[in-house]
């Protein structure tokens, strides 16, 4: 059984962070979670002209001598109401400094099993530049990490009805199948699990060869096999896994399907924690989060 002992949700007095903490107390009464809500202020991103994009970006929220810190805990406080009424344990962290290395060093220290954390406008994180709170911590942080869009632009619901788990077979998509299985179990969500067979440069040619050849028939038989053995008997006691296949641009598939079939929340691992990975933030879940409407929760092998 999976536990998630503790929920990290920052705070920036957005909507877009109401609408996570929202996601993080539904998550919290499935697993019993202790919600610590966290607020950072940025005393040097205040002083800018441009309002910062994350954190401290109201003046109800900015530590630099305008509002007390127990006014902000106060305040924090009222916000972490939902949590207290539906019964869970909660604190307020109130904290200074760079918005990215607070979260990840109160993950850590607390410690937390999932950052769930607000992200901004359409798109999700098209107008977050690079090296931005949000996407710093998606590539640092060691526990997994949900993305929510703001209400205007998200389309999933409360309770997830419908999870999207994409898998390649590595050991990162395989804990993310985990994951998914227990949500869609506290749930009682249809769950889909996608492979994505990735053309290669040419494309065209490549296309033509699968549907013209055995292969194509084979690979179809051969991977539905794998997916339908990584389902555990007793999860096919509560729920119907839906094993489902197609061809193209991995980002695409999963992002098509995702808004086809209406889902909630997509579940995606990612591979590995090396120089380049963190660069680049593996490109098939970079522009899933970038992209997709609904709420990604990501976890790293």
């Amino acid at each position: 059984m999976l536990e998630i002992q503790r929920i990290l949700c920052p705070i920036d007095f957005s909507d877009a962070s109401r609408h996570a903490l929202a996601h993080a107390v539904t998550i919290g009464q499935w697993y019993g979670s202790h919600i610590t809500a966290l607020h950072v202020g940025d005393p040097m991103i205040v002083l800018t002209v441009t309002p910062p994009v994350l954190f401290a970006e109201a003046s109800d929220g900015v530590l630099a001598g305008k509002t007390s810190r127990l006014e902000l805990e106060d305040h924090v406080g009222e916000w972490l109401a939902p949590a207290k009424s539906a019964g869970l344990q909660t604190d307020v962290i109130i904290d200074e400094g760079n918005p990215a290395a607070r979260i990840l060093e109160r993950a850590a220290s607390l410690p937390a099993n999932l950052i769930v954390m607000g992200t901004h406008g359409r798109g999700g994180f098209e107008r977050l530049v690079l090296g931005s709170a949000a996407e710093k911590v998606l590539r640092k942080a060691t526990c997994p990490v949900m993305t929510v869009p703001p209400p205007t632009a998200g389309t999933s619901k409360l309770p997830f009805a419908h999870l999207l788990c994409p898998v390649d077979f590595s050991d990162s998509s395989i804990a993310a199948l985990r994951f998914a299985f227990s949500l869609a179990q506290e749930s009682n969500a249809r769950l889909t699990l996608l492979h994505v067979f990735e053309w290669p440069s040419d494309e065209a040619s490549a296309r033509r060869v699968l549907e013209t050849s055995e292969f194509h028939r084979r690979w179809e038989v051969e991977t539905r096999q794998q997916l339908e053995a990584l389902i555990p008997d007793d999860v096919r006691n509560w729920c119907t896994p839906e094993p489902k296949l197609a061809f193209g641009k991995a980002y695409q598939q999963i992002l098509s399907v995702a808004a086809s079939e209406h889902v909630d929340l997509i579940v995606a691992g990612v591979q590995g924690r090396n120089a380049l990975d963190l660069m680049l933030f593996g490109s098939t879940t970079n522009q899933v989060v970038r992209q997709a409407v609904c709420p990604v929760l990501t976890l790293r092998s």
